[in-house]
């Protein structure tokens, strides 16, 4: 029996626009006013040093490790606040959390920053009784089979008494299911033909509630 519900966020709950523009415009623009380089410029050396770090590092999502590797004074939230218009939430997550708040226990569980989680959720953070960021929380770069079963003892419930919804096929359904997880994959484009893929949150409730 499901208790606990547990989403991913970026890419499910919130589109990854805000991050994009953070990482691909925020800290490129402040770079070139810093060095005074034109912005395509700036923006090659920036994406250039990310590559060098690569996203199986922890720092890779860490925007104040960035700003220091940079020489930047700003603070991460200077940079959040210029593109907090970009923070978009998929049509249905309010009716959705909204519904599945008054059954369950709603559970955030995310590989983004603990800065950018917090950010985020602004408008949706009381739904969640927890939020868990791999890589703030942990130091694991992925959510692997370790960081959900850490999750299940935070949680003190069993892989099997969580639902969850994300969507990245290894990160949010193959490896949760692994553990014992009830893991949905949220294929928003409908590209997938598997039994436990759900083209919104609407189905994933609906799966909830039915049971699987």
């Amino acid at each position: 029996m499901v208790k606990i519900v547990s989403f991913d966020l970026e890419g499910t709950l919130v589109t990854q626009d805000f991050s994009e523009f953070v990482w691909l415009e925020g800290i490129p623009k402040l770079y070139a006013k810093k060095e005074r380089l034109n912005f395509q410029h700036a923006k090659k050396i920036v994406l250039e040093e990310y590559e060098k770090v690569g996203e199986n590092r922890i720092e890779w999502y860490d925007i104040k490790y960035w700003l220091n590797h940079f020489g930047l004074k700003n603070n991460y939230m200077e940079v959040f606040r210029e593109y907090a218009d970009k923070i978009s939430y998929y049509p249905e997550v309010f009716e959705v959390l909204e519904s599945l708040s008054k059954n369950y226990v709603l559970v955030l569980i995310s590989n983004s920053a603990r800065e950018f989680l917090e950010f985020l959720t602004e408008k949706i953070k009381s739904y969640f009784r927890y939020s868990f960021s791999a890589t703030s929380d942990f130091k694991f770069v992925k959510k692997n089979e370790k960081f959900y079963r850490k999750v299940c003892e935070i949680l003190n419930v069993k892989p099997e008494n969580i639902a969850h919804v994300g969507d990245r096929w290894e990160d949010d359904f193959k490896i949760p299911r692994k553990v014992g997880i009830q893991a949905f994959y949220l294929d928003r484009l409908g590209k997938t033909n598997h039994k436990f893929a759900v083209k919104n949150l609407k189905e994933f409730e609906a799966k909830v509630r039915g049971g699987g």
